[in-house]
């Protein structure tokens, strides 16, 4: 509940919206650096990998790192000038045997979640429509010939996370839609 640093109070406050605010701190925990590796044991956790994009060679980001790699994810790191001390922890992490990577597509690739979402033309084929309800015809609507993730869906829908799911279901139960890996839909 105490936001630090506190010039991201905006984004935890739309975190807590959309997302999910995670601590094991019981409210009113301030914010100390003895708890960081702590808290980023759980960020690390939670993630399939992570991304460290420029760190000195003390950075806290080398312990999140460590972390991860002890949970078995995947640690990637961004290489950067070999004048700057701001490079030296990712540059170390890369000699230990982190994937050097240069942009998001490097991370998809590794992690096998780069998939080809070329439009598709045989999930729907071209005809009437099966009867769709109104919450449906909003969902349809936004679809086009390229995947959306579930969450785009919720967010430009208007839907809350859930009932987004649920009309995805019963979309891809008539055949009007189909679901790709990574919770992407598409037409």
């Amino acid at each position: 509940d105490i936001t630090y640093p506190a010039s991201n109070k905006k984004l935890a406050n739309k975190i807590t919206r959309e997302g999910a605010m995670i601590s094991e701190f019981p409210l009113g925990t301030p914010p100390e650096p003895k708890n960081f590796p702590i808290r980023n044991r759980i960020i690390s956790g939670l993630s399939q990998g992570v991304v460290v994009v420029e760190a000195t060679k003390q950075s806290g980001s080398l312990i999140t790192a460590s972390l991860a790699l002890e949970q078995g994810r995947e640690v990637f790191a961004v290489p950067g000038s070999i004048h700057s001390f701001k490079s030296r922890g990712c540059h170390f992490l890369i000699k230990q045997g982190a994937t050097l990577i240069e942009n998001s597509d490097d991370i998809l690739d590794e992690l096998g979640l780069n998939y080809d979402y070329a439009p598709k033309t045989d999930t729907f084929k071209e005809g009437p429509l099966p009867h769709l309800d109104e919450s449906e015809k909003v969902v349809f609507d936004l679809m086009g010939d390229y995947p959306l993730h579930i969450d785009q869906i919720s967010r430009q829908g208007n839907l809350p996370p859930g009932r987004a799911a649920s009309i995805l279901m019963r979309m891809e139960l008539k055949g009007i839609i189909r679901q790709l890996p990574g919770k992407m839909f598409v037409r």
